[in-house]
């Protein structure tokens, strides 16, 4: 009897001991691999692309790499001086038209004058064309004007954006080439962070969910809500060759290594101490709405558990 108890025991505790380390187990798996988080996040942000609209030489750079800079804030000076000749040959042009138009309509309106047959109809209307002739050739040259000294204005090259000039490599000196892109600024109210989540955890995200993001060398977390969720990545096997056939990859490991999904993460405010900057990593934790990480219960922990094992082992 002594010795059936004794097994007894022994047994029951050998069963609760494999009955908690089956529970840790699956707690630490669905921790790591199955709860939505990923430590593969990064800081994005959006860049203006400045061109200039004219050519010419850059006469004066204004700003400093790494310098802030407002909407409106001159960046560059292209040598104005081929665009100022422009305008005032413009300007002239505009005056010779309008003198031009001025006697045209006089003498159309001398012909309407003369009673009778001493001008001919058919002359009449051969002088009121030439004077609408002259009108539209006045318009045009004032459109011309128009452009010339749009054309002078953007001798001066303007921020489009609030933001931070990055690499700045231009001296002055160089060649401004109309519609080459040769200065960057950093949108500083476009930060957002980009969490590269495993196929097997976007399907527990939804647009909106709270989440938390630890940037890597900055103690206090950053906090946001998902925006949206990348409908789909590049595919190896969807590039095609030459004769515009698929490109198929006949490799096919037996651990099949879960995709990452882009989620697009907003951030609801940035603090005024953090130095920010585009590429910095993170962990992306999606959280419940008092910042506690979101977990499975347990009897979904250990469904996702069964599943993850076939997936890995199971299907090819």
């Amino acid at each position: 009897m002594l010795a059936s108890a004794h097994r007894l025991i022994r047994l029951t505790i050998t069963l609760c001991i494999l009955v908690v380390a089956a529970l840790v187990v699956v707690i630490l798996w669905d921790y790591y691999t199955a709860s939505p988080w990923t430590r593969n996040g990064q800081v994005r942000a959006q860049v203006a692309n400045i061109a200039p609209r004219v050519s010419g030489q850059i006469l004066e750079v204004r700003v400093q790499d790494n310098q802030f800079v407002h909407k409106g804030d001159v960046l560059y000076v292209i040598d104005p001086f081929d665009f100022r000749v422009a305008l005032d040959t413009a300007k002239a042009r505009v005056a010779e038209r309008k003198a031009d138009l001025e006697f045209r309509v006089v003498q159309a309106q001398w012909r309407r004058a003369i009673p009778g047959t001493a001008v001919s109809v058919e002359e009449k209307r051969q002088y009121e064309a030439l004077s609408q002739e002259m009108q539209a050739q006045y318009a045009a040259a004032q459109a011309a004007e128009r452009q010339a000294a749009i054309n002078l204005e953007r001798t001066e090259v303007r921020s489009s954006i609030d933001g931070i000039v990055t690499n700045l490599i231009m001296r002055p000196g160089d060649f401004a080439t109309a519609g080459v892109v040769n200065i960057h600024i950093i949108d500083t109210n476009s930060y957002w962070v980009d969490g590269y989540f495993e196929e097997t955890k976007v399907h527990d995200l939804d647009e909106g969910d709270l989440v938390r993001m630890d940037l890597m060398g900055y103690h206090d977390p950053l906090f946001g809500h998902v925006e949206s969720i990348t409908r789909g990545i590049a595919s190896n096997n969807a590039l095609v060759n030459k004769q515009g056939l698929p490109t198929v990859d006949p490799v096919y490991t037996w651990v099949r290594l879960a995709q990452r999904i882009p989620v697009r993460v907003k951030i609801d405010k940035v603090p005024e101490d953090l130095t920010l900057a585009a590429g910095m990593t993170a962990t992306v934790t999606v959280v419940s709405e008092e910042g506690n990480r979101r977990h499975r219960s347990t009897h979904a922990a250990f469904q996702h558990f069964g599943d993850d094992v076939r997936h890995l082992f199971g299907h090819r």
